[in-house]
């Protein structure tokens, strides 16, 4: 099912954009993007909220993956697009992200990127779809990714890929780090 048209990446006017990545946009964007910055987001957080049917889990066991929620803050990296790839980056993150349910809502927000601000757009959670799964406790949280498994790989390695590449950002992701530590003991894998 193709979603409608609000749930579109809507970028006002012509020419490249940022685009501020909080989850497996950071480590395996479907663009090539000009470059990439550590930001961070004010007004909203990440979190494990989103019920993942096909690329980390399966209709009867479902996997969680990131979304954005209202609150707090998020450090990330914030895309840049060029212009000349602007249409192109577009669709592949519509067809990655929005095209199955309408889950995640484009939202403009400003970036802060070092010590500039610069306006950007986002992914957040729609939590009137039927997949939000927000309200999970962190041990619930854990126990879906140990035991999730989609078309793209286990929970777990999303889970894990997202801390690397914070950590590799100079972001220190330590609620995370702890639900991959929990997420493993449950797995019963001990690198962790």
């Amino acid at each position: 099912m193709t979603a409608g048209p609000r749930h579109r990446l809507e970028i006002a006017g012509p020419g490249g954009f940022w685009f501020f990545a909080y989850g497996s946009l950071m480590w395996d964007p479907p663009f090539r993007p000009a470059e990439a910055r550590a930001a961070r987001i004010f007004g909203w957080h990440r979190a494990f909220c989103v019920s993942s049917e096909t690329y980390r889990g399966t209709p009867d066991r479902p996997g969680l993956t990131l979304g954005l929620r209202r609150g707090g803050s998020c450090a990330g990296l914030a895309l840049r697009v060029a212009a000349a790839d602007r249409a192109a980056a577009i669709r592949a993150i519509e067809a990655r992200e929005m095209d199955d349910d309408p889950i995640y809502l484009c939202r403009r927000v400003a970036l802060h990127v070092e010590k500039r601000q610069v306006p950007g757009y986002t992914l957040v959670t729609n939590h009137e779809d039927r997949i939000f799964a927000g309200g999970l406790t962190f041990e619930e949280t854990a126990g879906r990714i140990a035991a999730s498994v989609g078309e793209r790989g286990t929970n777990i390695a999303y889970l894990a890929e997202t801390v690397s590449r914070l950590e590799e950002s100079g972001i220190a992701p330590r609620r995370l780090r702890a639900l991959l530590g929990r997420a493993r003991r449950l797995a019963g894998d001990s690198s962790g």
